[in-house]
């Protein structure tokens, strides 16, 4: 669920020692400071921004990760100061921002009228009470990715259309998975239950909480079902029991540890990093994923109302989150947009990725993007649910722990979280 750009992999937690988040009008100049993580490619539009309105001075707070941003967040939301002009959520963190929506600007009253901008899913998230609370950034529309010559090996199809009935649904994608460990000499089919359990859980509409609130992890049969899916593909040994974003996790990539990988879009850059230029070509990826679509990963830009400078704030986070900007971070860091007419932009679709075998990974992923049916709803403690309690549980699964007595873990530890 949370985002971890590939191209940010030191913690470079900026100092914010200013106690106000800017506004203040300086040599003529309003200055308004903007918060974020990881990598959005704003460097270069920033300075486009001043160029054009030489009225503005911009100062961007950047942190390597996600999580110390968002740690920072909500100790300046409840200290009720220091927050940035502008500040990015990313989408594990917005159901907590959405339960103190109050301390943000509705963006349909100050900023913009920018309607019908966004694909509706990403748009749908950050309405409540009929306000919008932040401008979509970017996305991670899921596919699929494989590594063709293990797939040769086990003898499966391995081109990208080959491929394409073996993930159409996640019991093709068990059965395969079943196929490939008679035939793999150790490989395993997939790197993380959690990895698997987060992207099926992530298609429902009803997850862990209901919309109003009420944790629902007991009366969903979806969650349940999602459970006994993957730990009984844990069972069959399809795991390669790796804790997502470990040395060992990272290392996997490289030591032909598993053969197929849940694949937003930013996540083809994570493979290439942790594959290395030794298995260039082998990684594939198709325009498949089980059961539809799926997202994971994304962020939006909002307007805490502790600024001094809403309406302007307002204007600068509109102007970064159009289809042409979104277009030119895709470029510069390429963090895939979530603007409908930037899916259909040339130089989006003509986009190629020389390590994946010169796919087009631009027009490949604007297709997974539409393959999204809805935003699912997130209560207040939904991310940490998930990082907390979920993967852990399917992780100690993966260790040997009983499955049925790691779920009845799972669901004490899930009710103390919520409270």
């Amino acid at each position: 669920m949370r985002h971890r750009s590939w191209v940010s992999v030191l913690l470079l937690l900026t100092a914010a020692t200013a106690c106000s988040s800017g506004g203040a009008a300086q040599d003529g100049k309003t200055e308004l400071t903007i918060a974020t993580f990881n990598e959005f490619g704003y460097e270069d539009l920033l300075k486009e921004y001043e160029a054009a309105h030489p009225d503005v001075k911009l100062t961007q707070r950047k942190t390597g990760q996600a999580e110390p941003h968002h740690k920072n967040l909500f100790t300046k939301m409840a200290a009720g100061s220091g927050l940035a002009d502008i500040e990015a959520i990313e989408e594990g963190y917005l159901s907590q921002v959405m339960s103190k929506s109050s301390q943000f600007n509705d963006l349909k009253e100050i900023g913009p009228q920018v309607d019908g901008r966004w694909l509706p899913w990403k748009y749908d998230a950050v309405v409540k009470d009929g306000k919008i609370i932040g401008y979509g950034t970017d996305i991670g529309p899921l596919a699929m990715c494989y590594r063709k010559d293990l797939f040769d090996k086990a003898g499966l199809p391995s081109d990208p259309e080959g491929v394409k009935a073996l993930f159409a649904t996640w019991d093709s994608y068990f059965a395969t998975g079943d196929q490939f460990i008679a035939k793999s000499g150790g490989v395993a089919w997939f790197d993380s239950a959690a990895q698997v359990f987060n992207a099926m859980h992530n298609q429902h509409e009803v997850g862990y909480f209901d919309k109003s609130d009420k944790l629902v992890v007991e009366t969903n049969p979806a969650i349940k079902s999602d459970w006994t899916a993957v730990t009984g593909a844990v069972a069959k040994g399809q795991s390669a029991k790796l804790a997502a974003w470990s040395k060992e996790w990272e290392a996997g990539f490289k030591t032909d540890a598993f053969a197929t990988k849940t694949c937003p879009s930013w996540m083809l850059g994570v493979i290439e990093k942790q594959a290395g230029p030794e298995n260039k070509g082998k990684w594939a990826v198709a325009d498949a994923f089980p059961n539809g679509g799926g997202n994971w990963g994304g962020s939006y830009l909002t307007v805490p109302k502790q600024g001094k400078n809403a309406k302007k704030a307002a204007e600068v986070a509109a102007w970064l989150t159009a289809p042409e900007q979104q277009i030119k971070a895709f470029k510069a860091k390429g963090t895939f947009p979530s603007q409908v007419a930037a899916l259909t932009d040339p130089a989006l679709l003509d986009s190629t990725n020389a390590y994946f075998g010169d796919i087009k990974a631009g027009a490949l992923f604007a297709e997974r993007a539409k393959k999204v049916a809805r935003a699912q709803y997130k209560g207040p403690t939904d991310g940490q649910i998930q990082d907390t309690v979920f993967s852990p549980a399917l992780l100690s699964v993966e260790q040997g722990k009983n499955t049925d007595e790691a779920w009845k873990t799972a669901i004490a530890e899930t009710q103390k979280v919520a409270k």
